[in-house]
């Protein structure tokens, strides 16, 4: 992914101040290690789904779950959601597994588990598929795309844009899935930007911490040439990179990474994790009850430390709102600029 243009970038306006928001990549469990199976769709950790977001709720967070095809199609599933989304804030969104979405034209293997990579009908069915099967189910049309593995591709922007979606969320800031067949997205920052008419950008947040990260991307990649070289220069306090997320991230890099943003004046944090290590054993992350004791702690630690600084939760549609003001680095309002309707 090239850098976006300077005209397409978003300033967030001052009313909206510095907020933060939780994103889940609601799905079904499967196992990490091995290839991708269109069999594998159970949904059975969505019973932990009610006592995480109560967790939430009682700090003032609501979450946005994006839902793929084997959450939005399993009842279970669907009447927990829609008993969650009943609190007035939290939000209903879509996450695309092709290889557990229909229709199912293309062969099963990595490279097609990007959705980026299929022909553009292809990837057009299912996300069609998909969208109308969460409207559906919840009875509000989703206004938030996650492409399942970051897996977005040049015909994504025309395809949600003409699906009446407002945001993508699939670009991971700072991060190259190019080695697995995937995107790069080294070139990408953190601030929300224009993809197409009605449709704006909002990267997942990476921050780069120590005595070198104005080298950003850049430096991290040259880094990981050399043997060691990413861990060495983290070791000694002088680059890290890190993403906004309990998953594989240790809390006291997440709260240096917080410190760091908001000194350096970021307005935004996106932060996201997977449900399914909402209980133990579904994901790397969480295998047993000490894990998921952890990831509680991770974030009432990152919350409190968030709170303490002035960074407030923002819902879903506090977020599209702000970016219905936003105006591009000239001081021109997106909706001036041709950019209406966000």
């Amino acid at each position: 992914m090239p850098a976006p243009a300077a005209d397409a970038l978003l300033r967030w306006p001052d009313a909206f101040g510095s907020r933060f928001a939780v994103f889940v990549d609601t799905e079904e469990e499967f196992d990490w290690g091995r290839p991708f199976s269109r069999e594998a769709r159970a949904t059975t950790h969505v019973r932990a789904l009610p006592e995480a977001h109560a967790w939430f709720a009682g700090r003032g967070v609501p979450l946005t779950y994006l839902a793929d095809h084997p959450v939005a199609t399993c009842p279970r599933a669907v009447e927990t959601l829609l008993a969650l989304l009943q609190d007035g804030r939290s939000a209903i969104g879509t996450q695309l597994h092709p290889w557990v979405n229909p229709p199912f034209k293309e062969t099963v293997n990595g490279y097609n588990s990007f959705a980026g990579n299929l022909a553009v009908e292809l990837e057009a069915a299912k996300l069609r598929t998909l969208t109308d099967t969460i409207t559906h189910a919840f009875g509000v049309r989703p206004r938030i795309y996650r492409a399942g593995r970051y897996g977005f591709g040049p015909n994504c922007a025309g395809i949600l844009s003409g699906l009446g979606y407002r945001i993508d969320s699939s670009m991971r800031s700072g991060y190259d899935y190019s080695g697995e067949g995937g995107a790069d997205f080294t070139q990408v920052g953190n601030q929300p930007f224009r993809l197409a008419p009605g449709l704006t950008e909002l990267p997942l947040t990476t921050v780069y911490t120590g005595r070198l990260r104005r080298g950003g991307a850049r430096l991290y990649q040259r880094l990981g040439t050399l043997h060691r070289g990413r861990g060495i220069a983290s070791r000694l306090g002088l680059l890290s990179r890190v993403a906004l997320t309990p998953e594989d991230m240790p809390v006291a890099e997440a709260l240096e990474a917080i410190r760091t943003a908001a000194g350096e004046g970021l307005r935004f944090l996106h932060f996201s994790f997977h449900s399914p290590s909402l209980e133990p054993g579904h994901t790397p992350y969480v295998r047993d009850a000490a894990d998921l004791k952890r990831f509680y702690r991770w974030w009432g630690e990152v919350l409190s430390a968030l709170d303490r600084i002035g960074v407030r939760p923002a819902s879903l549609s506090e977020i599209i709102e702000a970016l219905d003001m936003a105006c591009d680095p000239r001081g021109i309002s997106a909706i001036a600029h041709g950019a209406g309707g966000l």
